[in-house]
Formats: structure tokens, sequence, C-alpha cells
């Protein structure tokens, strides 16, 4: 049985959250505070982590950065009641690979949870992805921009690999958020995307206001140009 760790200080949330989740197969352990998690991840291993924002202890953004700088990969999924731009940011910034406001579906969570299971243990069948002075190595996960490395989380990761399988072709925002999140894209913030889309601008432009690769299509979604 795959294992998932909550933290959540909410009670009515967790007893929802725990009914959903184990009828649909997942182990859940559940901690209420940042040191209740860590016990736990000292101890114990998991295939994903579910992390509420504010906490009696501390916050979640900066656990997450805590297990991103000791090399921790495990996913990592975000529950909030914010949906404020500078949130999205933050979360993604820090390392987590998806992002969902409360309330939210529990169908809808799980759905995010599988696909997100499914995609950080996908075996590519390439090696490489090269476009222009940009090479992704999928082997070992790891982005270079002229010989040096990028960092991108999780999330950034997938979406410019989905954006340079797909050169020259304009993806719709339907269309990337249904790759992305497994059909799910109708419950996404409207914001996130565009926030991805501008931090790999800014990750990977020489010009972020003029991009040369990642390009807008106005009215229809973006495009991956070189």
């Amino acid at each position: 049985m795959q294992r998932l760790l909550l933290l959540e200080d909410d009670i009515s949330l967790i007893d929802g959250l725990m009914y959903s989740l184990e009828k649909n197969g997942f182990g859940v352990e559940v901690a209420r505070t940042i040191r209740e998690a860590e016990n736990f991840l000292s101890r114990e291993d998991f295939v994903l982590y579910l992390f509420d924002v504010t906490l009696p202890d501390g916050n979640g953004f900066r656990l997450c950065e805590k297990l991103r700088e000791a090399g921790d990969s495990t996913p990592i999924i975000f529950l909030t009641a914010s949906d404020e731009e500078t949130s999205v940011i933050r979360g993604l910034d820090c390392g987590g690979d998806d992002y969902i406001t409360k309330p939210f579906k529990l169908g809808e969570l799980c759905s995010r949870i599988r696909a997100l299971l499914r995609r950080s243990g996908q075996n590519a069948k390439e090696d490489v992805l090269r476009s222009g002075e940009i090479m992704i190595n999928l082997a070992e996960g790891r982005v270079t921009l002229k010989g040096r490395s990028v960092d991108l989380t999780g999330a950034e990761f997938r979406l410019l690999c989905l954006f340079m399988r797909n050169r020259g072709r304009v993806l719709t925002r339907t269309t990337i958020l249904d790759k992305m999140w497994d059909g799910s894209g109708n419950f996404v913030d409207d914001n996130t995307l565009s926030v991805y889309v501008r931090r790999l601008r800014e990750k990977l432009e020489k010009d972020p206001s003029m991009p040369e690769y990642l390009k807008t299509v106005r009215g229809v979604g973006y495009k991956w140009d070189l």
C-alpha cells in the first residue's frame, strides 16, 4: 500500500481526507504540527506529502524547503486556503509539485495524487531532449542552459518537457492543464499556469519580457518556438 504523509491541523478536514484517501487505497499518517511531521519523516518513508501551509508551529513552505535542501525529492502537494499569486509562486519556488486551494473536491485531490505519482515514477524512453542551448537529461532529471545547470521544481521540469516534446506546436491552456494534471485542469487556479510559464521564462530566457523559446499565442495558448 502506498503511504502518504498528511500535514494538516484542521480536524474537520482531516477526517474527510483520511476517509477518502484510504478508500482510494492509500495508507495515511497524519501530523498536525511541523514537529510531528518531522518525527514521521525521520523514521518512515512515504511516496507523497500533503502539506497545509499555515500550521501552529510554522508553515509547510519552510518544511518543503528543508526537505529539498536535504535532497528529498518526494512529490509534495500544498493544501491551502490562499489562492493569491504570491502564495502560488512561493509554493512553486520552494519545491512544491502541485498546489490546490481549499475548499476542494476529494475526488479531484485523489486524481491529482495518482497523476503525480505516475509522473514521478515514469521512465521516459528518450535520454535527452535538446532545443537551442537548452538540454534536458531525462535520466538524471537535470536541465542545462549553455552547459550550466538550471534549478527547476518538479512541476516546472514536467512543463518544460511537455513544451520541448511539442516544439513548434501551439498548446492551448486546456491541453497543458489536462496533460499536467491528468484531466483535472478545470480545478487548477487560473493563474497557476501563468506563474509556471513566467518562472520558466525567468530561468531560461535572456529577456523574459521578449521570449525566444516560450512564446505566447494570444488568446490561444503557448508555443515552444526553437
